[in-house]
């Protein structure tokens, strides 16, 4: 099965986080070994594109969660059962 964000093919974990992003996950994450000036530049990037969009936070979680849902198999995850929630004992507390 192949899976597709907008126009581009997802094929792993990575690919996802980029698309859904729309940066490379490095400007998030860091490089190992990178320098203080190259982590202050990638740093200053970040902050302009959360001032750019300050619900990016808040639709990235959304995205990734919704990703993770739809293919838990690229992401080595089991989905949780979610237990159906009690009425009757809701409205016993209100009353």
């Amino acid at each position: 099965m192949r899976t597709y964000i907008g126009q581009q093919q997802a094929i792993s974990a990575e690919d996802f986080a980029e698309l859904a992003l729309g940066t490379p996950v490095e400007l998030w994450l860091g490089v190992e070994g990178e320098s203080d000036e190259d982590r202050a530049a990638r740093e200053d990037a970040a902050r302009d594109i959360l001032a750019d969009n300050p619900n990016f936070p808040d639709d990235l979680v959304r995205i990734a969660a919704q990703v993770i849902e739809e293919n838990p198999d690229l992401f080595d995850v089991v989905p949780l059962v979610r237990p159906a929630r009690r009425r009757a004992a809701r409205k016993g507390a209100a009353a």
